[in-house]
């Protein structure tokens, strides 16, 4: 799938959950009152998605490779955080909440390496570098590929219902019967 916006990629959206998980978890009473123990995985959380937004936005694979582990990292600071908050004693009836969050901030990381790994293996280079030739050979693809999905399912005895980019009359001409 060709994400159009971030706003429908699944890691951000991961990520933004995890950032309202990390804001409500930090409104309980033990953690309100202590700044450092607060702001911290809150900034940090909020930069996840934040990061994630602006690396797509940026146009180009290796923008959007630098922002992503950026975010990486900043989902690695906000499990650290969760870390230190489960090790100290004062907050041991927030334990299962904490480890939700933790396993949440895991997922986005886990999210994040295999989009990078995804990435390191495409020839994609980034919309910066998209031109009309590019567009074009991309639809041509794209007809192609319907087109062979439509005749796939015609010499199976399917009904022809278009759709395949091809004028029925020269889809039934040059497809069904050619010429010898």
């Amino acid at each position: 799938m060709k994400y159009e916006q971030f706003e429908q990629l699944p890691v951000w959206q991961a990520a933004i959950d995890l950032a309202v998980a990390v804001y409500a978890f930090t409104k309980t009473p033990a953690i309100r009152g202590r700044h450092s123990l607060r702001d911290q995985p809150e900034r940090a959380a909020a930069s996840v998605s934040n990061t994630i937004a602006e690396g797509f936005e940026r146009g180009t694979k290796q923008e959007l490779f630098t922002f992503h582990y950026i975010a990486r990292g900043s989902a690695g600071e906000v499990l650290s955080m969760l870390c230190l908050l489960e090790k100290i004693s004062a907050f041991a009836n927030l334990e299962s909440r904490i480890l939700g969050l933790k396993s949440s901030a895991e997922g986005v990381a886990r999210q994040l390496g295999a989009w990078l790994l995804r990435l390191r293996d495409s020839d994609f280079k980034g919309e910066r570098f998209v031109n009309e030739k590019m567009r074009r050979a991309e639809q041509v693809s794209r007809e192609r590929r319907e087109f062979l999905e439509e005749f796939a399912r015609v010499r199976q005895g399917a009904p022809f219902r278009g759709g395949s980019g091809i004028p029925d009359s020269k889809f039934k001409r040059e497809v069904l019967n050619p010429e010898p």
